[in-house]
Parts: structure tokens; sequence; C-alpha cells
């Protein structure tokens, strides 16, 4: 199983990229954390944002379809977009992943 992030300014943009990934059968789970606060640089000037951490959990089959519909629907012109291998799944939670990863 894979886990990704990415985050967004509006609570609203965060539900409907999760609906519409699982409903394009993208992820099996998709879950909206927030607000946090973000501190980075954009275009050279220090930034402090509110935003909203969406986190997909996947199967590697899944990763090339997801990755591309979420950087052509994401608001962000450079989303981040972070993806880790999960190191152990619990044997129940992954059969029902595998059972849920093509609706």
């Amino acid at each position: 199983m894979l886990i990704a992030w990415t985050t967004v300014a509006d609570h609203d943009d965060a539900d409907l990229l999760a609906a519409e990934a699982i409903a394009r059968g993208l992820a099996v789970c998709v879950q909206v954390h927030g607000a946090v606060t973000s501190h980075y640089r954009w275009q050279g000037a220090q930034e402090q944002v509110t935003e909203y951490r969406l986190m997909f959990k996947f199967l590697p089959g899944q990763q090339p379809a997801l990755e591309a519909w979420l950087h052509a629907s994401h608001p962000y012109e450079t989303p981040e977009w972070v993806v880790v291998r999960a190191e152990h799944v619990g044997e129940k939670y992954l059969s029902w992943a595998v059972a849920n990863a093509n609706p």
C-alpha cells in the first residue's frame, strides 16, 4: 500500500478532491485533516497559510492514474505530492483495500 499527501487552501476543495478520487477508483481511502498551518517559501517570499491536508491510501497499480488526475485537478500551480510505501499494513485492512481498489 502507498500513502500520499497533498494540501489545499479550502475545505470544500479538499472534500471535492477526496470524493472524486474515491468515485473514480483512484484511491481506496482519502482522509481530510485540518486545519494545519504551513510555512514555506513561494516566489521568494516566506508564507504562512492555513491549509487542509489530504491523505490518500492506494495500491501501487492505482498510482499512475491518481497522480495524473491529482496534478490535473489540483487548484495549486505546484501542489505538494509526497508518496511513501507503507512498511506494514494490517492483513484485514489490506484485504479490504484490495477488494475495493476498483469500483
